[in-house]
Parts: structure tokens; C-alpha cells; sequence
């Protein structure tokens, strides 16, 4: 199968990221899946029962990030 592979960057207020953070665990909590559109495209993960969850948190020349990554 192909590598299908979408990235965005959005500069958005504190409580607008956490509404999307909410948005993607309530899909992950109600559903078997999580769905993206992107360019008109539908995009549809299957999340089976149990995952593989890695936080990394970095801290350099006073720029913080915080990555959560969900593999299966």
C-alpha cells in the first residue's frame, strides 16, 4: 500500500487546541475510528483496542514542545 501522509501546522489559541485534543479522544473513546478531511479528501483510521501511546516533551533555547504519538 502507498504511504499516505497528511501534515499540518496551525497557530491557534491554547483553548482551540485542546477543543481539537477533546475532538480526536472522543473519537478515540466512542468510535473504532477517527476520521480526517483534508483537500476534500476522507480520510478513516481503524483504531483497534489497544495502542502503543509515546510522549516526548522538549525543552531548547526556550522553545517547548509536546508530541503524543498513537501507533498500532
Amino acid at each position: 500500500m502507498d504511504l499516505i501522509e497528511i501534515t499540518e501546522k496551525h497557530n491557534m489559541t491554547r483553548e482551540a487546541a485542546a477543543k481539537l485534543l477533546h475532538q480526536i479522544a472522543d473519537a478515540l473513546e466512542r468510535h473504532n475510528d477517527v476520521e480526517f478531511m483534508r483537500n476534500g479528501m476522507k480520510v478513516t483510521f481503524n483504531v483497534p483496542d489497544r495502542v502503543e501511546v509515546e510522549v516526548e516533551m522538549e525543552v531548547e533555547d526556550g522553545e517547548s514542545s509536546l508530541e503524543i504519538e498513537l501507533k498500532w
